[in-house]
C-alpha cells in the first residue's frame, strides 16, 4: 500500500531523528579514541572545525542573509555569545566524563536534562506543569537523592552537563535563532580562544595535530562529528511535530549508558539502580504526560538537540 506525502515525511523525519539521537547517543565511541589528546584540545579542536566548515553549509543552504542580518543585532551577538560559553562548557564536560571514565554519570545528566528544562520554563518562563510533570520532577529527585544518601555526595558531573544544557536551551529559545546559523555564530565567537589555547598548547610540545596524518584527521573529524546528527535533527524537525520529536531525545542517554556497560566495562552498582529507576520513571511519567498535552492539542513539552 502506498503512503501519503505525509506519511513518508513522517517516515524521513523518524529516521533522520534515529539518526541524529543515534549519533550522539554512540559519541563516546569518537571522544575515548581521542583519549590520549585530553578534553580541552579536543574541544577547541570541535570549535575550530566547526566554525570552518558550517559557512559552507550556510552559503549551499541559502541561510547567508540571515547569518549576515544575525550579526548586525548586537543584542543576539551578546546571546550567543553566553550560549557559546555554555555550550562549550557543556561539550567540556561531557568529553571529560569519557576521557575520566564517568560514562554513567554523563547519561544520567542526559536523562536529567527534560526534567531541567521543564523546571526552568516554571520558574524562569512562567510555566504551569500538570501534576504528572510535578510527580515525574519528584521522582528524579528521589534518584539524585539517593546519590547523596548511598555514596555521599551529589552527581555533580550528571547535574553539571543537565543545568548547562538546560540554560544553552533556554537561552537559545528565547535569542529564537535557528541551529545552524546561531551555531555558527557561537563558534565564531569561541574560535579567538580554542586558536590561543591550541597556540599555547602547541607551543609547549602538546600539541595532538601535527603527531601524524591519523592524529590530525581523527581531530577534523570533531566538525563532522559536531554537524552531522545536527544536520539530521534539523532535517526531523521540518518533518516532525515538536512533541514526536521529543520521544527520540532518549535515544541518545540509553545509547551512552549501554556503551558505558557494555563497551567500557564502567561498574554499574546495585545501589545505582535506586538512582536510576526513579528517574526511567519519571521519564516514562513525562512522556505519558507529553502523549496525553498532545492528544488534548496543547502546547507539546520542550525538547532539544544533544550534544
Amino acid at each position: 500500500m502506498d503512503q501519503s506525502p505525509a506519511e513518508r515525511s513522517a517516515a524521513a523525519g523518524a529516521a533522520f531523528a534515529v539518526a541524529a539521537y543515534g549519533i550522539w547517543g554512540v559519541a563516546p565511541l569518537y571522544f575515548r579514541w581521542l583519549d590520549d589528546v585530553g578534553a580541552w584540545q579536543i574541544v577547541a579542536h570541535r570549535v575550530l572545525w566547526t566554525a570552518l566548515l558550517l559557512p559552507p553549509i550556510l552559503w549551499v543552504t541559502g541561510s547567508l542573509p540571515r547569518l549576515r542580518a544575525l550579526c548586525a543585532d548586537r543584542r543576539r551577538l551578546a546571546g550567543l555569545l553566553v550560549t557559546g560559553v555554555l555550550i562549550g562548557g557543556n561539550w567540556s564536560l561531557f568529553i571529560y566524563a569519557v576521557l575520566a571514565e564517568r560514562v554513567i554519570e554523563a547519561s544520567l545528566g542526559y536523562f536529567i536534562n527534560p526534567l531541567v528544562s521543564l523546571l526552568l520554563g516554571v520558574f524562569l518562563l512562567g510555566e504551569r506543569p500538570n501534576p504528572l510533570q510535578w510527580c515525574a520532577v519528584a521522582l528524579a529527585a528521589v534518584g539524585v537523592a539517593n546519590e547523596l544518601v548511598s555514596f555521599g555526595s551529589l552527581p555533580l558531573l550528571a547535574l553539571a552537563l543537565a543545568f548547562s544544557f538546560g540554560f544553552y536551551g533556554l537561552l537559545r529559545k528565547r535569542l529564537d535563532v535557528d541551529s545552524f546559523t546561531g551555531l555558527t555564530v557561537e563558534s565564531w565567537l569561541l574560535l579567538p580562544i580554542a586558536l590561543g589555547y591550541l597556540l599555547l598548547n602547541g607551543q609547549a610540545g602538546h600539541d595532538a595535530f601535527t603527531r601524524s596524518a591519523g592524529d590530525a584527521l581523527a581531530l577534523m573529524l570533531a566538525g563532522p562529528v559536531t554537524m552531522v546528527p545536527l544536520l539530521c535533527f534539523s532535517a526531523a524537525a521540518l518533518r516532525l511535530r515538536l512533541g514526536t520529536l521529543g520521544f527520540f531525545q532518549y535515544i541518545a542517554p540509553t545509547l551512552t549508558f549501554l556503551l558505558a556497560i557494555g563497551v567500557f566495562g564502567e561498574p554499574f552498582l546495585p545501589a545505582q539502580l535506586f538512582t536510576f529507576v526513579p528517574i526511567w520513571a519519571a521519564l516514562a511519567l513525562f512522556t505519558f504526560a507529553a502523549l496525553r498535552e498532545r492528544s488534548r492539542g496543547t502546547r507539546p513539552l520542550p525538547t532539544g538537540a544533544s550534544t
